[in-house]
């Protein structure tokens, strides 16, 4: 198959990519390439890949500007996604599209006509919770629900949890869902453990590093985390500074505020640490090395790639029983799910009883690349056959 994959404009892609939607398309365009497929990819510039042909309309990452409010933002997106469309119809032989960008790539392409090939749509965010909407947070469902009609445009999700929120006008537009994947030999394993825990991911109140921190001060543990807090700060020097002096970005930044409120309290050099954002052999390193990877999550994740990256380094993983994190998590194989802080602290206590070696057997069983690779041939062929019957 020929097959136009359109990334998000925000952030390049590369092997053992820190990000989350990056990673999966990178890992899901090399997999599809070792099968023998032809591969092109819309990305930004500075993307590496095993992609057939590279195009970006942006020459950088633009994930400095995806804060901006939407009328300065959405040019950014909506150029590269016109300039990918242009490219797809003047060439005239991909036999698909699959996008990533969220909400913005279905709603460009909700009335493709014959001008373009089937389109498969990968769903990366949650739906709207009916909690959040009665708290006056916009309800992106309403989106949904209007692409009834696009003939040539197709859904997939990443995760049963996701889509039990799902509009019901979107359901026959669906096909089924693809879990997430990595590729087991990007990753450093190791049954040999440090005596310290680790969360890496942005710093938020929804991804539960506060949490984390609390706990370990509790149990007195060492406790390392990693990830940008907020669009700004990605070094723990950026944050020193911002924390001695806030510029107005920080200060209004409510991952910031969460740092400096829930989290600053608990740092204790050589103990609970802040390591910015971490990347390639020192990420890899810090996964396998962990004690466990802590995921004490305060939302519905509709998947969770970091978790998988540490099952991958035979690193059990401790998190919260929320989102997808049932999906991939076996309680007492490959790690633990809590149901309270209570729960968490205990099970923090416990990942010595669990075997490294079965993590990683659970990523190469269920959360391959080469899998999630094989899945989605399957939807292509779905799509292609739905829109032409």
């Amino acid at each position: 198959m020929k097959i136009a994959m359109i990334a998000p404009p925000w952030l390049s892609t590369y092997p053992g990519c820190y990000y989350g939607i990056e990673n999966v398309v990178h890992n899901l365009t090399s997999s599809l390439t070792d099968m023998g497929h032809e591969v092109v990819l819309f990305g930004v510039g500075g993307s590496t890949t095993k992609a057939s042909k590279r195009y970006w309309y942006h020459k950088e990452d633009q994930y400095h500007h995806i804060h901006r409010p939407w009328y300065e933002a959405l040019p950014i997106i909506s150029s590269h996604i016109l300039y990918s469309l242009n490219i797809i119809r003047n060439a005239g032989d991909f036999d698909i599209i699959h996008d990533h960008n969220s909400f913005t790539g279905p709603s460009m392409m909700a009335f493709a006509n014959g001008d373009l090939p089937p389109i498969l749509h990968t769903l990366h965010e949650p739906f709207t919770d009916e909690r959040k909407v009665v708290k006056g947070l916009p309800d992106n469902r309403m989106l949904f629900e209007e692409m009834k009609h696009a003939r040539r445009l197709f859904f997939t999700g990443v995760s049963e949890s996701q889509l039990r929120g799902m509009p019901k006008e979107l359901k026959r537009r669906m096909v089924k869902l693809v879990h997430n994947g990595v590729d087991p030999s990007d990753y450093l394993y190791s049954d040999k453990k440090r005596d310290y825990y680790l969360t890496v991911g942005r710093v938020a109140n929804d991804k539960g590093q506060g949490i984390a921190a609390k706990l370990a001060n509790e149990l007195g543990v060492k406790y390392k985390f990693a990830g940008t807090v907020g669009s700004l700060i990605k070094t723990k020097k950026q944050l020193e500074k911002e924390l001695e002096e806030p510029c107005e970005e920080a200060s209004n930044s409510p991952d910031f505020r969460y740092f400096r409120d829930k989290i600053l309290k608990y740092l204790v050099p050589g103990q609970i640490e802040y390591l910015g954002a971490i990347y390639g052999q020192r990420k890899m390193k810090l996964f396998a090395e962990a004690k466990a990877f802590l995921a004490p999550i305060t939302w519905e994740e509709p998947f969770g790639i970091a978790i998988i990256d540490a099952l991958a380094c035979g690193t059990p993983v401790v998190a919260m029983r929320r989102g997808a994190f049932p999906e991939i998590i076996e309680h007492g194989r490959n790690g633990f799910l809590a149901d309270t802080e209570a729960q968490f602290k205990k099970y923090m206590q416990r990942v010595d009883e669990i075997d490294p070696a079965e993590c990683r057997r659970s990523v190469e069983e269920k959360f391959s690349a080469r899998k999630m690779a094989e899945e989605y041939i399957k939807r292509y062929h779905e799509v292609i056959k739905r829109v032409s019957a």
